[in-house]
């Protein structure tokens, strides 16, 4: 008997198994079965597009008049980094009311500002650091160091995919050259099935953004011959494996990439919108990749992020000439994202899907130190630096409360204020309204429960409809 357990085992695999107080119940729970949801679901599916870079929160969402009164005035305190600052800089940027609601938003944003009445505007966003690494990672993963699981991972985790034809979590972005890269979309330990699917979007032929999917030799039939072959082999090699993850994975993902030929021709390929479509979004990068996670999430695809980098491949990070490159990149930005919330709207998605719009973090209400040390330099000229204690997030659908601008930074933006709302709480949150408690929501790996907020984070029951 014991030879016969053995033989197809390691000896930790033996201890596990048999272990006092270890049985098949433990075992599977420190392997993570995937939870299911916890909480009536308000959204079944999420959209994260991601400025990559940091926008400005007082030129778009968060208004500070107050800052045209102490102009050039040198900031002061730990935070500050006088005397590498040109003194306060107001935003020379006209902000409006908008829709029924009220809202002001940045004449640099007109048509975000045209759908404002769908959205929720947090204005007391804070993160850890102002450093983009970990920053980026902050926002993506809940983590400043590379070692989580990202956000997305996690939601496809909990909730399994809606089509299993297709990828439950998918990354578009431009340019592989984005900052950090892989570890903002990464499994880390989690299952290899709950890995994001990542495609370049500067081709948008199908055959570019899902690169060999299609077998160039042997016909669908044949390959399913093969397949059905190579998984009763599996089978038998994993019944020997009880609860071998990796393995369990890798069959999966083998069934996944076999029905993604037909799937992924349909789903991926915008060149089926019509051309008066294609024209609502912009033919911009940012703007293609929009229409595609739109055509996703229309497809079952839980996760999808984009990640946004203009036309020139120029993230928002604004350290010079801010006021020459803010407004070029919110136009790319605001024409692409106001189509998606119009778009799903009209669909009658936006109700089951949560759109979120946001920076890793924003920029400073300060200029930073021209170059030639002249304060009077022009304003074009000046930057914005980084800025991680108050800036703006973006939520629209997915059961949120449209219309409403919740928070406050102080009177200058420099700081969260009334009702701050953290990484963590924001995570909570995009849990929650999918039907997941972030508190329940546990891998167990290296000897203790490991979740997305760790051991932070709350819902932010204010903004929910």
């Amino acid at each position: 008997m014991w030879t016969e357990l053995t033989s197809s085992m390691s000896r930790r695999d033996a201890l596990q198994r048999l272990s006092a107080g270890f049985g098949a119940i433990g075992f599977s729970g420190m392997l993570g079965a995937a939870p299911r949801q916890q909480i009536t679901p308000r959204a079944k599916r999420v959209i994260f597009l991601f400025m990559n870079g940091g926008p400005s929160h007082i030129d778009t969402f968060d208004p500070k008049p107050a800052l045209k009164k102490h102009e050039g005035q040198q900031p002061s305190g730990k935070l500050y980094k006088a005397p590498k600052t040109s003194g306060f800089m107001s935003s020379p940027l006209r902000f409006e009311k908008r829709g029924q609601s009220g809202i002001e938003v940045s004449e640099s944003l007109p048509r975000l500002g045209s759908v404002i009445d769908d959205c929720c505007v947090i204005r007391s966003m804070h993160t850890n650091v102002p450093n983009h690494e970990p920053a980026l990672l902050m926002m993506n993963t809940g983590n400043i160091q590379p070692i989580r699981p990202s956000l997305g991972s996690w939601v496809l985790y909990g909730l399994g995919s809606e089509n299993e034809n297709l990828p439950g979590f998918v990354v578009l972005r431009p340019t592989p050259n984005i900052v950090v890269g892989p570890a903002l979309w990464s499994n880390s330990f989690l299952p290899a099935e709950y890995q994001a699917t990542g495609v370049i979007t500067s081709d948008m032929a199908v055959d570019k953004l899902v690169a060999n999917v299609r077998n160039s030799e042997l016909s669908l039939p044949v390959q399913r011959r093969q397949l059905d072959l190579v998984q009763r082999l599996n089978g038998i090699h994993a019944a020997r494996r009880e609860h071998d993850s990796a393995l369990e994975s890798q069959i999966k993902a083998m069934e996944t990439a076999y029905r993604m030929q037909t799937a992924a021709s349909e789903a991926f390929d915008i060149s089926k919108e019509p051309p008066k479509m294609r024209e609502m979004y912009g033919d911009t990068p940012f703007g293609r990749s929009c229409l595609l996670a739109r055509r996703l999430a229309e497809s079952g695809v839980r996760f999808i992020s984009v990640y946004y980098t203009s036309s020139n491949n120029q993230p928002w990070d604004t350290h010079s000439d801010h006021y020459k490159r803010h407004p070029d990149l919110c136009a790319d930005s605001d024409q692409a994202s106001a189509a998606l919330i119009s778009d799903l709207k009209q669909r009658g998605l936006l109700d089951d899907t949560l759109v979120v719009w946001t920076g890793e973090f924003g920029r400073t209400p300060y200029a930073q130190e021209n170059q030639d040390k002249n304060k009077k330099t022009d304003l074009m000229k000046r930057g914005r630096d980084h800025h991680h204690t108050a800036f703006s997030t973006l939520l629209a659908g997915g059961g949120i409360r449209g219309g409403l601008a919740y928070g406050t930074s102080d009177e200058l933006g420099m700081n969260a204020e009334d009702n701050p709302v953290h990484v963590h709480d924001l995570h909570a949150t995009i849990l929650h309204q999918l039907g997941l408690d972030h508190e329940k929501l546990t891998y167990r790996y290296a000897g203790r429960d490991f979740r997305l907020t760790d051991v932070f984070g709350k819902v932010v029951t204010d903004i929910l409809a």
